[in-house]
Parts: C-alpha cells; structure tokens; sequence
C-alpha cells in the first residue's frame, strides 16, 4: 500500500497510549488500531484534524506517500 500510517510514531513520541489518545480523538481503540495498521479505507477530515490537534502535528506527520515498485 502507497500510504503508510505513522500514527503509533507520533504516540510513541509523546508517549500517549492508544486509549488515550483513542479518547483525546473521539474513536474507539479498535478504530484507532485500524488507522494504525493501515487497514482504513478513508480518513475524515474532522478525524484527521483532530488527530493533528491531539498529536499537534501536521497531517504529512501522521500520513506518508511511498512509491509502489513497479515490479510488485
């Protein structure tokens, strides 16, 4: 998959557990663990935003563009 999800970074940095911040977002954990594992088909805004307010981030923090190989 060409977006990587770097969502347990940030919380790894500001030593936030899923729970907490799970809460601090407004999802539940298991909502949390499938951004995390890259298994989201899609993101709102709304939840994005608040994510990068909770993590004070920007969204290019949490979200990562990597080329696919062609050969794949």
């Amino acid at each position: 998959m060409p977006i990587v999800v770097r969502i347990d970074v940030e919380l790894a940095r500001r030593k936030l557990s899923v729970g907490e911040f799970a809460e601090r977002v407004g999802l539940t954990p298991a909502n949390i663990a499938v951004l995390k594992n890259g298994r989201a088909k899609a993101v709102r805004f709304s939840t994005l935003e608040a994510m990068c307010r909770v993590l004070e981030c920007q969204p290019g923090d949490l979200l990562e563009w990597i080329e696919e190989d062609p050969a794949e």
